[in-house]
């Protein structure tokens, strides 16, 4: 059921959204409930992802790749989380913080070894930069990785890791030069097949349940001199590279999870009636659907304008937080609603309405709190002086 403002999509963005929502309606939403129940990740999703070229959409196709952009990546990324939000968070990771990450930095035999395997969804990837003590503070992270031959031994453990129970590869970040700081973080590429990666735990999320989330401890955990990512010491740099690109990725996951409350919500309130008449008829509730309407469509809209200014190289760090920020809290208030549209049968384990609740919660927490995305935005107005 459509209920949007035609977004005057290019024939191109809106074939992809089309294309995703069947994809997505007929291999995710069978099985949901299933795996939010379960806590189990959609491995099976991997290779048909692969397949559509979704894995690659933004590489190059000389790559392998569709060589598509960000107002592409963040359709897909809605129509997914749409249906299932822990599907396109670990595919969020996949594409966009390894991927991505590797098309930016990656030495040439290094795409040429990694990317065949990520692509076409035969591996998975996560990124492990999280820790218990270390979280938005980057530089207190405490895992360490030194020089002892012809290898590099990284040592210690990353927790909160999306995609790390299944992961075959791990973009992880170290420190190299602890008296360094900022300045002494590298970016490596730990390879499960080398040996001296383990998880150690998977983590009972109250959300995003079949994310494979888990906490993933390196002990020795050898890492070739041609696994370092953009150079020794500048781990920092590749993280920063992209990471006003990923808040624009996620908050399109929260756009998904808001139109997917309007899809639960718009339905029972035509069918549910109560004092002989379809609630929806109400007043009260008529004004309720009409603010999570509007809600949608104005995060909608500002996700798919960051997304342009991606694409085109003008992004702004406080737009990229901005639309983040005002994405993430929306996405919990619209799904809250539509658990009150819905009653008791809203609170209802066996209704949706409780999982989309718990899943749009984690991004006002994760990718760097609502709070760290306040002070980014105030920061950065008030030393541009805009």
């Amino acid at each position: 059921m459509n209920t949007r403002l035609s977004s005057g999509e290019s024939g191109t963005i809106a074939m992809m959204r089309d294309s995703v929502r069947r994809f997505a309606q007929a291999e995710l939403a069978p099985r949901v409930e299933e795996h939010d129940r379960d806590d189990r990740f959609h491995r099976y999703l991997w290779p048909k992802l692969g397949e559509m070229g979704l894995m690659g959409i933004m590489v190059p196709e000389s790559e392998g790749g569709l060589g598509l952009g960000y107002p592409e990546h963040v359709v897909v990324l809605e129509e997914l989380a749409r249906i299932c939000a822990a599907a396109a968070m670990s595919y969020g990771v996949h594409s966009s913080l390894v991927i991505d990450q590797l098309m930016r930095h990656a030495s040439s035999d290094q795409r040429r070894r990694l990317l065949p395997g990520l692509l076409s969804g035969e591996l998975v990837a996560a990124i492990a930069m999280t820790e218990a003590e270390a979280g938005s503070d980057l530089v207190g992270m405490r895992t360490r990785a030194h020089r002892e031959g012809d290898r590099w031994l990284v040592n210690g453990s990353k927790l909160w890791i999306t995609n790390a129970a299944e992961a075959d590869v791990v973009l992880v970040y170290a420190k190299t030069d602890p008296a360094a700081g900022k300045r002494g973080i590298t970016a490596f590429l730990a390879e499960k097949s080398q040996g001296g990666l383990h998880v150690n735990r998977k983590l009972d999320l109250w959300g995003m349940r079949g994310s494979g989330s888990a906490e993933l401890v390196f002990e020795d955990c050898e890492v070739p001199p041609e696994n370092v990512l953009g150079g020794v010491n500048e781990g920092v740099r590749v993280l920063m590279s992209g990471l006003d690109y990923e808040r624009v990725i996620a908050a399109a996951q929260c756009v998904g999870i808001m139109q997917a409350a309007l899809d639960l919500t718009l339905p029972y309130v035509r069918e549910r009636r109560q004092f002989g008449q379809p609630i929806g008829e109400f007043q009260l509730m008529q004004g309720k659907i009409a603010d999570m309407y509007t809600q949608t469509s104005a995060a909608r809209a500002y996700v798919q304008l960051a997304a342009a200014a991606a694409q085109n190289g003008s992004l702004t760090r406080h737009d990229a937080a901005a639309a983040y920020l005002f994405a993430a809290e929306i996405a919990t208030q619209v799904a809250l609603q539509a658990m009150q549209a819905l009653g008791a049968n809203g609170y209802s384990n066996e209704n949706s309405a409780q999982r989309l609740v718990r899943d749009a919660k984690l991004f006002e927490i994760g990718g760097g709190t609502a709070e760290v995305r306040r002070m980014l935005i105030g920061r950065e107005l008030f030393t541009k002086g805009e």
